[in-house]
């Protein structure tokens, strides 16, 4: 039986308030026995010991379940490395309880550091951090970053923003002024408290590339109009502002460029390649590619960007970085890699392309693995397999909920 933390306080208060209430009619019932005469203080005596022993036999029960609520609700964390002050950090996380965010929480929650983890849940969930909650060194405030912050950090990990197609294009508006005044305002935090600050921008800065593989000094080829806008010139418009703050109010800025990522913790109707092949191979469905299948890909499991931006922001590297794995797929092919991969016999259906969709998709991290020492090292049948597991457990809680997630192509 699992309780929430606020139930299991009122479970206590209540049994708590029973075993006064108890005590309490036994002391007066003590009371009552001696202020009668002989006769009637035997009488009430007799009285009061019947009713002392109801009690017990109520109570005791109730001090049971006390004491087996207290040892249920005994949190155990992970555990995790001691650092001296000296070497602790005070790190805030923006979106850190959605994919990559929760991913990059456990890493330096695991390092010993401060964290505090900032999210509107949006895309985020709480499930994807729980397992720190209440722990000395982590924090998880309930806040939209559109408003400004009061706290102090040493650094700042800017995440937040939704980054699938089906989340951003729903509310377009709120997209970019999560990049814009989202930025701003962790820029102006960073400004005030002297701290680092790394923006996780995106390969969507490219656009739909005319140079292949893609370098950080390519400039792109974006629609500024098209339905993707509202992510990829957000994205571009917080780049230009951290080189802004950085150049004007000396703020020490990291930019990492983030090409496509999966693993556990995705979100299974997000509407990307991965959690749609995956989903429909699954739920024994048509799996779904949109326009010829001849678009191409790069996919870098969740721990290798974790690695990455870690490296990045303690490196003293201020100008972008391209984080992703360079071993490139056709959408085609990779249909049937999570086909095999799971066993399935699904049939693979093309639908109508999606508007501004990027034909070529591949970084060029030869500045990562010079200046930063990264590069990916998880492979992409080991990331898939621990990908397929999250989504086979995830859609067994949805079943017994009865909350089985629908495809986004539906």
């Amino acid at each position: 039986m699992s309780f929430t933390w606020s139930n299991v306080a009122m479970c206590v208060k209540r049994f708590r308030l029973a075993l006064v209430i108890g005590v309490v009619f036994a002391l007066l019932f003590g009371l009552l026995c001696g202020t009668h005469g002989e006769e009637e203080s035997r009488w009430a005596k007799d009285l009061g010991e019947g009713v002392q022993a109801q009690l017990q036999k109520l109570i005791q029960p109730l001090q049971e379940r006390i004491l087996k609520i207290e040892k249920q609700t005994v949190r155990k964390y992970p555990e995790v490395r001691y650092l001296p002050e000296s070497e602790r950090k005070r790190i805030l996380i923006t979106g850190g309880a959605g994919f990559v965010g929760s991913h990059l929480t456990d890493r330096l929650m695991l390092e010993g550091h401060e964290v505090t983890v900032v999210d509107n849940f949006f895309t985020g969930r709480k499930r994807n951090i729980e397992q720190w909650v209440g722990h000395p060194n982590f924090e998880l405030i309930n806040h939209d970053v559109v408003e400004p912050l009061l706290i102090e950090v040493d650094q700042i990990y800017h995440l937040a923003c939704p980054a699938s197609p089906p989340h951003y294009m729903y509310n377009p508006i709120k997209t970019i002024k999560t990049s814009s005044l989202g930025t701003l305002n962790m820029l102006g935090l960073a400004k005030r408290t002297r701290a680092r600050l790394l923006q996780a921008s995106t390969s969507e800065v490219y656009g739909d590339p005319q140079q292949h593989p893609q370098t950080e000094e390519y400039w792109g080829h974006v629609n500024p109009i098209g339905p993707r806008a509202c992510y990829d010139e957000g994205k571009r418009v917080a780049e230009t502002m951290c080189y802004a703050y950085a150049k004007q109010e000396n703020v020490e800025v990291r930019v990492a460029r983030i090409f496509n990522t999966f693993g556990p913790r995705m979100h299974m109707n997000d509407g990307r390649v991965v959690s749609n092949f995956i989903l429909q191979t699954l739920q024994a469905q048509p799996i779904t590619v949109y326009g010829h299948g001849k678009q191409s890909r790069s996919f870098q499991y969740v721990s290798d960007l974790v690695d990455g931006l870690i490296k990045l922001m303690n490196s003293n590297v201020s100008s972008p970085v391209n984080l992703g794995n360079p071993d490139e797929h056709t959408i085609m092919e990779f249909a049937q890699i999570i086909r095999n991969k799971i066993g399935g016999n699904n049939i693979i259906k093309n639908v109508a392309a999606a508007e501004d969709d990027p034909q070529r998709r591949k970084p060029d991290i030869s500045k990562a693995k010079k200046v930063l020492g990264w590069e990916p090292v998880v492979p992409l049948d080991e990331g898939l397999q621990l990908t397929i597991d999250y989504f086979r457990n995830e859609l067994e809680h949805a079943n017994k909920m009865k909350e089985v997630p629908k495809n986004p192509v539906e």
